[in-house]
């Protein structure tokens, strides 16, 4: 019930694609995450994949879609389902918000990254 200072949340570490959980909402966790690269193509069977860009430019990389690229303030809702990649040219930090437990890597093939509560 207290409030969370997101900008102080990013500021405790520096590495990229390592979600942290900063709250927890109805079996869901809220997480911020930095992102500097390419990230792999995945796709998350069993739920949608929910992304608030904080700061910076991400752009969203689809199979089969023209890619979307959003700032500041901007949600891109990616359908379960759907082969996607987030991209960041330069870093940007990112909300996520996932189902408890769900592997940030999807089907990727990539061993995913711990999520601790920070």
């Amino acid at each position: 019930m207290n409030k969370i200072n997101l900008a102080e949340k990013l500021a405790l570490f520096s590495t990229h694609w390592d979600p942290k959980v900063v709250a927890r909402y109805n079996d869901n966790d809220i997480m911020v995450v930095k992102f500097a690269g390419a990230f792999p193509f995945h796709k998350h069977d069993s739920t949608d994949d929910f992304f608030l860009v904080l700061e910076g430019a991400v752009t969203m990389e689809y199979e089969a879609h023209p890619p979307v690229t959003f700032g500041p303030g901007e949600i891109v809702v990616v359908p379960r389902g759907v082969v996607h990649r987030p991209r960041a040219e330069s870093e940007a930090k990112v909300l996520l918000i996932e189902p408890a437990g769900e592997s940030n890597t999807g089907d990727s093939g990539v061993s995913p990254a711990p999520k601790p509560m920070i």
